[in-house]
């Protein structure tokens, strides 16, 4: 059973990642302060939050991003569309005021992106750096592991060969001893009856005529 990562996303936490970040792009914010957002809510980064969007949560939501914009740009001409109640003299005044009005609130706007940027890629910075430490840690780790198993590899080889040599003299071994047996039978055989005819000798002489005469 491999072991779960105590840094590894949830579903959950991926969950809440696409619903506050499609709530933001619906809203006219910035996906900068979702991720701050997400990031507070689940006790991570804004990089770790931003890093895991593109690489990974964010495909799975192509079609609500987009609808998320088109409710954006819906918000946004409901919002700069002259009211009703207003007045019909001032026609053609009244949008160059609201146009400068919206230009100053781009302008604020566009101050406080470039501060979230920079803090962003400051963060994310301090991400990447954390990624490529551990990368070239997992690198070393993995050229250990390689070496370790070549190094293996050939013990077993070696093993392997003096395994075979060892049944090779085992059979000749083994071999000699089976024609040593025969050997010692054999002359075990031999001695035996060197033996009875040694007896035989002993017991009985041959008189002058011929006859075996038996000596007690």
């Amino acid at each position: 059973m491999s072991a779960v990562r105590q840094d590894a996303w949830s579903a959950e936490d991926d969950l809440i990642l696409a619903e506050v970040t499609l709530r933001h792009i619906r809203e006219g914010s910035t996906q900068l302060a979702a991720f701050e957002e997400v990031g507070e809510r689940i006790g991570r980064t804004s990089a770790a939050c931003g890093f895991r969007w593109n690489s990974c949560v964010r495909k799975k939501y192509e079609d609500a991003i987009s609808l998320a914009k088109s409710q954006r740009q819906k918000r946004s001409y409901y919002k700069k569309q002259p009211s009703a109640s207003g007045p019909q003299v001032a026609g053609l005044a009244a949008p160059e005021m609201e146009h400068d009005v919206y230009k100053n609130d781009g302008a604020s706007e566009e101050t406080l992106s470039i501060d979230a940027v920079i803090r962003f890629l400051r963060q994310w910075k301090g991400g990447l750096q954390e990624s490529s430490r551990q990368y070239k840690l997992l690198e070393k780790n993995l050229r250990e592991k390689e070496e370790e198993l070549a190094r293996l590899r050939s013990e077993n080889q070696r093993l392997l060969k003096e395994v075979s040599e060892v049944k090779t003299d085992y059979h000749v071994v083994n071999d000699d001893y089976k024609a040593l047996i025969q050997i010692m039978d054999r002359a075990r055989r031999l001695a035996f009856l060197n033996e009875e005819d040694e007896e035989l000798k002993t017991r009985f002489k041959m008189d002058a005529n011929g006859n075996l005469e038996r000596i007690e």
